[in-house]
């Protein structure tokens, strides 16, 4: 296998923006977004890929329109479950157990969700199958893990970069039996909500 340039995007805003949306489903507040197409379309992908959420399936089938391209949906490239957390604002939920989770998403998941090694092991059977020029639209959290699993780097590490929606991370992916790979783009753009 060759060396592979891929691109994840993360999805346009939710109608509800702000809430730690993770597996619960959630509309887009725009599916027609002219800076999430373009976007897209500089890299000019040859595969579509999508988290099977309505907040990244929906504007991603608007561009397969676009770019005259089939439109794969998989539930691996979804958000982490954040179980009872989710839907919630942050606020709302206790200060030491929300903390504990940000200190460590390993040992201290939220209650009937999923732990950072559940998400990143999910994420890294996805990016096994992708083939060079393939474009995903899905969440922060995959972002991150894909990340974590491609560079090395811990929660702590992939937490302090910023992916507002609409954010683009190319990574190449080295050829071999291990996945492992690096960042070669990351395209934050106006940063917009």
């Amino acid at each position: 296998m060759n060396v592979r340039r891929i691109h994840l995007v993360r999805h346009v805003p939710p109608v509800s923006p702000g809430l730690l949306w993770g597996h619960g489903d959630v509309a887009p507040a725009v599916v027609d977004c002219g800076a999430f197409y373009q976007r897209v379309q500089e890299v000019a992908p040859t595969r579509l890929v999508s988290s099977d959420l309505a907040r990244a399936m929906l504007p991603a089938q608007h561009l397969a329109k676009k770019l005259g391209l089939e439109l794969e949906t998989s539930p691996v490239w979804r958000e982490l479950d954040f179980g009872a957390w989710d839907g919630l604002a942050p606020e709302v939920i206790d200060v030491e157990a929300l903390t504990a989770f940000w200190e460590d998403p390993e040992a201290n998941p939220p209650s009937g969700g999923e732990r950072w090694s559940q998400l990143c092991a999910r994420v890294r059977r996805g990016l096994a199958g992708l083939d060079d020029g393939a474009l995903v639209v899905t969440h922060a959290g995959a972002m991150r893990a894909a990340l974590s699993v491609l560079t090395g780097l811990d929660h702590h590490g992939v937490w302090a970069i910023d992916l507002p929606y609409r954010a683009r991370l190319t990574l190449r992916i080295w050829p071999g039996s291990t996945l492992a790979g690096q960042v070669v783009g990351l395209d934050i753009g106006d940063a917009l909500p």
